[in-house]
């Protein structure tokens, strides 16, 4: 018996579009990031991206579930001597909510330059638009 290895050059990738809306924020993240590596299809394979392209739309509609909002922390440093920065995720849900769900996806996704170009391909937006209907996206449901 044979194994498969896919090559970067002959993957297929599709486009979904997935709905934030009412989804836990943790739920929506390890499924899409699954999605980005491409562990949904029969030609995955790990040292290759074989992973589709994945939009998020309404971020500002995620669940953060118990009690995340008050309790949890986005933390960040700027570079500079005592530069440690943290912004409470109620507030980060409220004002940059496309940006919490992207680094709770990153998060998810290898550390290294496969899990860069893999980030490349996630879009994320805080509304119900988004500018790639030319794609064709499918609609990809969360549990």
């Amino acid at each position: 018996m044979k194994t498969y290895m896919a090559k970067a050059e002959t993957v297929e990738r599709k486009w979904y579009v997935v709905d934030a809306a009412g989804v836990p924020m943790g739920r929506l993240a390890s499924r899409v990031a699954s999605v980005l590596r491409g562990k949904n299809k029969p030609t995955y394979t790990p040292n290759v991206d074989t992973g589709d392209f994945v939009i998020i739309i309404n971020t500002d509609k995620a669940v953060l579930t118990g009690k995340k909002l008050e309790n949890k922390f986005y933390r960040y440093h700027t570079g500079y001597i005592g530069g440690l920065k943290e912004i409470s995720y109620k507030k980060m849900m409220a004002e940059k909510s496309d940006l919490a769900v992207y680094e709770a996806v990153k998060g998810m996704l290898p550390k290294n330059s496969l899990g860069r170009a893999m980030l490349k391909k996630l879009k994320v937006y805080k509304g119900a638009e988004h500018n790639h209907a030319a794609q064709k996206p499918e609609e990809l449901k969360v549990y």
